[in-house]
């Protein structure tokens, strides 16, 4: 299903039928403030395995991200920040970037990869902060590739939905977007190391 949600001013009725569909363990592409991303309630382990397995993503291995509403949802994922830690991440967020902490052990069994990592988003996107917002919980977060050699990212909704409306619940047209992914940065080592430069400035 390809559901239109406008990000200046995002439809009640129509955020509250993709949470349901979330709640049902739906799996939903949507936009953020980078490039779409797909994804479905962190503790429904069959939705994450679902995603996963469309994505070719090694859960042991790879880095997962969870896409938070604001700060006040990360402390019930991730070990204690540092105040520099929080005072960074509260200057880079909402905004295109990934921050690599410590989880603690409120991250769902089925996350808890070799690194006992876990990326955390928040979005310049109202949509896709809403739908979390009303979720209630980190929604996870993995990238629309685009198999072009060229454009590694898809951009339009519509065409996301062509390739993916008929293995996922919903589609989310936000409207077009970028094709310049998140600056990944690790912060496990007690200091700032920048893994991935994307459309994110950086700066201390």
């Amino acid at each position: 299903m390809l559901i239109k949600i406008f990000p200046e001013n995002p439809n009640p009725k129509a955020i509250s039928d993709v949470v349901e569909c979330l709640k049902k363990g739906g799996i939903v592409i949507y936009p953020t403030d980078t490039i779409y991303g797909m994804g479905c309630d962190i503790k429904n382990a069959k939705a994450v395995e679902t995603v996963c397995k469309l994505k070719g993503i090694n859960m042991k291995k790879d880095h997962l991200s969870f896409i938070c509403y604001d700060l006040s949802h990360i402390s019930d994922y991730v070990k204690p920040l540092d105040n520099t830690t929080f005072k960074v991440m509260k200057k880079h967020f909402p905004g295109p970037f990934t921050f690599i902490l410590e989880a603690n052990n409120n991250v769902p069994k089925i996350f808890k990869n070799n690194k006992k990592t876990v990326g955390i988003r928040i979005p310049d996107n109202s949509i896709i902060r809403e739908l979390v917002n009303q979720l209630g919980n980190p929604i996870l977060s993995t990238s629309i590739h685009d198999e072009d050699e060229i454009i590694e990212y898809t951009t339009d909704p519509e065409l996301i939905h062509e390739k993916y409306g008929d293995v996922v619940d919903m589609v989310i047209d936000g409207g077009f977007g970028d094709n310049e992914p998140s600056t990944i940065i690790n912060c496990t080592n007690h200091h700032f190391e920048i893994i991935r430069q994307g459309k994110g400035k950086f700066n201390l």
